[in-house]
This record gives structure tokens, C-alpha cells and sequence, in this order.
């Protein structure tokens, strides 16, 4: 499925400045490395630092391919790549800081094949909503959309949708639920996609946030 041209600037703008922040966040753990562990831990020092330089590797790779990506099944498959850098890195600064490591929600393989395959546009999973593309068709906005504009749809719909704005009608419901299912996951989604500041070393993480 090809992109449209601003639906690309969109996707290439976001997933710039999530290799620009990796990239200033992985030069800092290096810092850090240097600092905390070449008195005391040097041979966990050396293997860290050269899987932070692999990541900067990776990083320059995925932008060089960032340039020509056109169409919706690339663009899954390189975001896909880069959460797998970002968890890599994750990895490695949680060693050099000693600290456990965040969660993240995975996408499903099954789920990001079809999606790259263009097979159906929903999957049609009882349990919930359970991967990015659906969320954000559940919600009615081009896949990449900022999470500004999805609460801003799902603020929308959900009046739209919601009993007392239908004379007491309840048939609505289950659509209702869908769409906060969807709304809920995109909010962690988009939380754990390093867009927004890292919490603290010393602060839990909460997926409610």
C-alpha cells in the first residue's frame, strides 16, 4: 500500500526524531559507561560499548533506508527494526546504570506480517486490540498519526457513540469499548516509542500512564 505524500513526511519527520533521540541517548549511556564501569566492572564495559557502537550503526543504516521507503509494508518493517534497536539499547543502559530494564508492548509477528502482506485491514481477535495498525484504524486515523490527534478523534467518536448522546440507545456499546481498547494502547504505544522524555532510572514504569 503506497504512502501519500504526507503521510510519508509524517512517518519520515517521527521516526527521524526517534533516531536523533536514540542516537543523543546512546552517545550519553556511553558517557556514563565510561564514567561507572571502567574502574570496577571493565570487561562488562568493553562488551557494552561495543554493542552501543553496533547501535549506532543500525541507526545509520535505518535512516539511510528512511529515504527510500514508499509504501506502508516498508514502513512497518523498518519501524520494526528500529523498536529492536531501541530495545538493544535499552538493554545496554540498564546494565551500565544497574537498573531493570522498561517494558514494552510488542506488536506480534503474525500481526506485522499481515499488515506488511496488506491481508485484511483489521485482525479479528476477541481479546482486544492487540497491535498498532488496528488500533489506529479502530480509531479512524492514518497509521503514524501523533497521539494529539488520536485523543482528539477518540474525543470525537466517543460523544458521537456514547449513550446519552443517543436518546438512551445502548447498541452503541460495544464499539464504544472497541475504540477506548484502541485508544488505550495507542496511549502506551506511542509512550513507549521514545517520543517523549525518558523517565527517570529511579522511577517504576507504569502502563497506565
Amino acid at each position: 500500500m503506497p504512502f501519500s505524500t504526507a503521510k510519508f513526511l509524517k512517518f519520515r519527520t517521527g521516526m527521524q526524531k526517534r533516531i536523533g533521540s536514540l542516537r543523543a541517548k546512546t552517545e550519553e549511556s556511553l558517557d556514563v559507561a565510561v564514567e561507572t564501569m571502567m574502574e570496577e566492572r571493565v570487561d562488562g564495559f568493553f562488551q557494552v560499548e561495543h554493542g552501543l557502537e553496533e547501535v549506532i550503526k543500525s541507526l545509520v543504516e535505518i535512516e539511510e533506508e528512511l529515504e527510500v521507503i514508499r509504501d506502508l509494508s516498508g514502513a512497518m518493517r523498518l519501524e520494526s527494526r528500529l523498536e529492536f534497536v531501541e530495545d538493544r539499547w535499552d538493554e545496554f543502559d540498564s546494565e551500565i546504570r544497574e537498573r531493570p530494564r522498561r517494558r514494552r508492548k510488542r506488536v506480534s509477528l503474525a500481526d506485522m506480517l499481515k499488515a506488511a502482506s496488506g491481508a485484511g485491514p483489521l485482525s479479528e481477535n476477541p481479546a482486544g486490540v492487540n497491535n498498532a495498525v488496528d488500533a489506529y484504524a479502530i480509531m479512524g486515523v492514518e497509521f503514524g498519526s501523533s497521539l494529539a490527534d488520536v485523543t482528539a478523534s477518540f474525543r470525537t467518536k466517543a460523544k458521537q457513540l456514547h449513550p446519552d448522546a443517543n436518546n438512551g440507545d445502548r447498541s452503541s456499546e460495544p464499539e464504544l469499548r472497541r475504540m477506548l481498547e484502541a485508544y488505550q494502547f495507542l496511549k502506551e504505544y506511542l509512550s513507549l516509542s521514545n517520543t517523549e522524555p525518558m523517565r527517570p532510572p529511579d522511577r517504576p514504569y507504569n502502563p497506565s500512564e
